[in-house]
């Protein structure tokens, strides 16, 4: 069906839903996040509150909306690491049809001096493995 190497379940809560009465559109930033917790804790064993991580881009397209009553899943893919970048492409679906695509890219900081840092080796062959 496509490449999508992982995929999380996120829960539509009543705060998500607009006066329009469907997802609003910040929101889906939110979905993103979440399945990045989700990817890093099933597999690289961490949280992201536990990493130096900042997140340096976000672009999302939408598709369609997000209903209320809809069962939303974030399908993602890890596309090619850098030196210190986590690149991540989504899918976020809504019973199963795209309801928007969207790109971030995580950066490795160095807390000591503020500039990035190179990706563990252990989290590269981890995501390796994943794909």
């Amino acid at each position: 069906m496509d490449d999508y190497s992982y995929e999380t379940t996120v829960d539509v809560r009543l705060r998500d839903i607009d006066f329009m009465g469907h997802v609003n559109n910040a929101t889906y930033a939110t979905y993103l996040e979440q399945a990045r917790e989700d990817f890093f804790r099933d597999v690289l064993d961490i949280s992201l509150v536990e990493t130096d991580t900042v997140l340096v881009h976000l672009e999302i397209e939408y598709v369609k909306p997000i209903e209320a009553d809809d069962t939303v899943t974030v399908a993602l893919r890890v596309p090619e690491l850098g030196d210190s970048s986590i690149p991540i492409e989504y899918e976020i679906r809504a019973n199963g049809s795209q309801a928007a695509t969207a790109h971030t890219v995580q950066v490795l900081a160095d807390p000591e001096t503020g500039g990035s840092q190179s990706v563990p080796p252990e989290w590269r062959t981890r995501i390796e493995r994943h794909r």
